[in-house]
């Protein structure tokens, strides 16, 4: 049986650990418990794909990106329109991508999405909170070991005018931009020749859904491979005030077939 693991976001400013930028309560034992099964079944899983969120610290989705009208800064969580920013009531601090920024937010309300929240300054490029969670992170390496070859590591949300939930997909994809149009290469090549791939990461109200919606997609368009996806529900979290989004992420998943399940739960099923 191929096993491979889909693992996203699993970085220190994710975590509930000093220091973290934007801590997912119950996050890092979510990916300590990962680690413990990676390490202890490195010969059972055949591939290993790990997503990092990577941003500047100025972009779109962040507070350092907006200010309000009366010139104050935005605080985290605002949900800003397109309606807003042609009122006035949120501006780019930059005035000369006001009519751009406008146009991915009529973009995100094309697709169903009425606006977009902005977030504090998290997982900066290059930053400690950019950097993979140090249990996953050892386990990774012992995978590597045991294999002797890399695992992948795919770098999302760098395009500054877009934000990036979906590891394949950018949420307001950009003509001519690359890195926010849908990565078939990387769909393709966790999927082909893969019996089970596993999902595991954060936030699984945030990155973890809009990643599987974007696979899950894909498969429904590729009758040719046909792994079976399992969301490792332990191994993930949910944004605070986000719990419903995660929750409605499990119910459409078994709906559709995917297995949700515990770690262990899992790692019996592949022994």
């Amino acid at each position: 049986m191929h096993t491979r693991l889909l693992i996203i976001d699993p970085q220190n400013d994710f975590c509930d650990i000093e220091g973290a930028a934007l801590p997912v309560p119950g996050s890092n034992e979510d990916l300590h418990r990962l680690a413990r099964f990676i390490e202890a079944h490195a010969d059972r899983i055949d591939g290993l794909t790990v997503t990092l969120d990577s941003h500047a610290s100025v972009a779109v989705e962040r507070t350092t990106f907006w200010r309000d009208r009366d010139g104050q800064p935005v605080p985290p969580f605002t949900f800003i329109t397109a309606a807003d920013v042609v009122a006035g009531v949120y501006k780019p601090r930059r005035a000369d991508l006001t009519d751009q920024v406008v146009g991915m937010l009529e973009q995100l309300a094309i697709a169903g999405k009425a606006g977009m929240a902005v977030w504090p300054v998290h997982c900066v490029t290059g930053t400690w909170g950019h950097n993979i969670q140090n249990d996953v992170a050892r386990s990774l390496a012992a995978w590597e070991m045991t294999h002797q070859r890399a695992v992948t590591k795919v770098l999302k949300g760098e395009y500054p005018l877009s934000e990036h939930f979906g590891v394949f997909e950018a949420d307001a994809p950009v003509p001519g931009v690359p890195s926010t149009q849908f990565n078939a290469a990387l769909a393709g090549s966790l999927a082909e020749g893969a019996d089970v791939i596993a999902i595991a990461g954060q936030a699984s109200s945030h990155c973890v859904a809009a990643s599987y919606d974007q696979f899950m997609h894909f498969l429904a368009c590729s009758p040719s491979v046909a792994p079976r996806i399992v969301l490792l529900r332990d191994c993930m979290s949910p944004v605070p005030g986000f719990e419903n989004l995660a929750e409605a992420l499990f119910e459409r998943a078994r709906a559709a077939g995917t297995g949700v399940m515990t770690v262990d739960a899992f790692r019996q099923s592949i022994t």
